[in-house]
C-alpha cells in the first residue's frame, strides 16, 4: 500500500466538526486513496495538500495527463460539488473528470495549486476577475436535486430570535435587522446555480483559462447569495462597498435585492459563529458584522 500521510490539521477539523462520521473519513483516507489509485490506475506524482475537509492527491493518469484525486467525507455540503461541476462542464470551474458516488471522490483536472488569485498584487484586479468567474457561474439555473437557498434562508429566520437573545444588544439588534432584510426576500429565493464559496484561494490559475473556480458547496438560489465570500477575503473595510458594487454591476444584480441576500450571510455566519461558541473575540465574526453595518447603513429603509 502507498504511504499516505494524514494532515494532523485535517484530522483535528473533522472530529471537532463531524465527530464519528470525521473520525471514520480519517481512519479509512489511507485505505481510500490506495484503492482510488488502483481502480483509476493513477500515479502519485508530489506531497498532499489538503484544507478543512479534504485531502488532495496530485497524480497521472495512465495516458500521460496530470489530475488531482480529492478525497473527502461525504455529507450534505460535499455531495452537490460533483453535480455543480457537471453543469458548468469546466466553464469556469475545474474539470471533473471521474466520480465514485459512494465515497463522494473525485478526479480533478491539475490546476496550478501554487498560483491562488489572493497572489496578485492589485486586489482590485483579483475582485474583477472573481467577479467575471462568478457571473459565469451564476448564469446557469440550478440543476434538480441541489440544496435550495428557500429552505437554508427559511431555517435561519426560524433560528434566529432565540439564538441571538443572550447577545449584546448593538449585535442583537444588527442581526434581528438582517433577519428582516432576508424577510423581505425569502419568497423570492432564486434558481440559479451558486458556488457559495467563491473567494480569492477558491480560484487557481490553469492552462486552458487564465483562472479557474474549485471547491464548490452548490446551492440552487439568488446570486446575491454569493458575494460575501469576495467582501470577506483579503478584507479591507475601505474597499467593502467598492466590491459590492463591482460584483452587483458585473453579475447584472439588483443591488438592492443583492444586499438583502449578503445580509443573510452575515445571518447565516453569525449563526454558524453562535452555534460553536466562537462569536466573541473572534476576526472572522467581527468583519461580518461590520460588512453587516456598512450595507444596512446604506439601505434607503432598514427596519430594525
Amino acid at each position: 500500500m502507498i504511504d499516505i500521510e494524514v494532515p494532523e490539521e485535517l484530522a483535528t477539523t473533522q472530529i471537532k466538526y463531524n465527530g464519528e462520521a470525521g473520525r471514520a473519513f480519517i481512519d479509512a483516507l489511507p485505505g481510500r486513496a490506495a484503492e482510488f489509485l488502483e481502480r483509476w490506475d493513477l500515479r502519485p506524482t508530489g506531497p498532499s495538500m489538503y484544507g478543512m475537509a479534504s485531502l488532495v492527491l496530485p497524480v497521472e493518469r495512465a495516458d500521460g495527463t496530470r489530475a488531482a484525486l480529492k478525497l473527502q467525507l461525504l455529507d450534505e455540503e460535499s455531495e452537490g460539488e460533483p453535480v455543480g461541476l457537471r453543469a458548468w462542464g469546466g466553464d469556469g470551474a475545474v474539470h471533473l473528470l471521474d466520480h465514485d458516488a459512494a465515497t463522494n471522490t473525485m478526479l480533478l483536472e491539475r490546476l496550478d495549486e501554487t498560483r491562488h488569485l489572493s497572489s496578485l498584487d492589485d486586489p482590485r484586479e483579483a475582485t474583477r476577475i472573481l467577479a467575471d468567474l462568478l457571473a459565469r457561474l451564476t448564469a446557469l439555473p440550478a440543476p434538480p436535486g441541489l440544496r435550495t437557498l428557500d429552505s437554508i434562508a427559511r431555517r435561519m429566520l426560524a433560528a434566529t430570535p432565540d439564538a441571538v437573545r443572550e447577545l449584546p444588544d448593538d449585535d442583537r439588534r444588527l442581526l434581528l435587522a438582517c433577519a428582516s432584510q432576508v424577510r423581505d426576500v425569502v419568497d423570492e429565493p432564486g434558481d440559479r446555480l451558486l458556488h457559495w464559496d467563491l473567494h480569492f484561494d477558491n480560484i487557481l490559475a490553469a492552462d486552458r483559462e487564465p483562472w479557474l473556480a474549485i471547491d464548490p458547496k452548490p446551492l440552487a438560489g439568488d446570486p446575491g447569495f454569493d458575494l460575501m465570500p469576495a467582501l470577506d477575503n483579503l478584507y479591507d473595510a475601505s474597499d467593502i462597498l467598492w466590491r459590492f458594487d463591482l460584483l452587483t454591476d458585473r453579475l447584472g444584480l439588483d443591488r438592492q435585492r443583492a444586499a438583502a441576500w449578503t445580509l443573510g450571510r452575515v445571518l447565516q455566519n453569525s449563526l454558524w459563529s453562535l452555534e460553536d461558541d466562537e462569536f466573541h473575540d473572534n476576526d472572522f465574526q467581527s468583519r461580518q458584522l461590520d460588512i453587516g453595518r456598512l450595507l444596512l447603513d446604506r439601505r434607503v429603509t432598514v427596519r430594525p
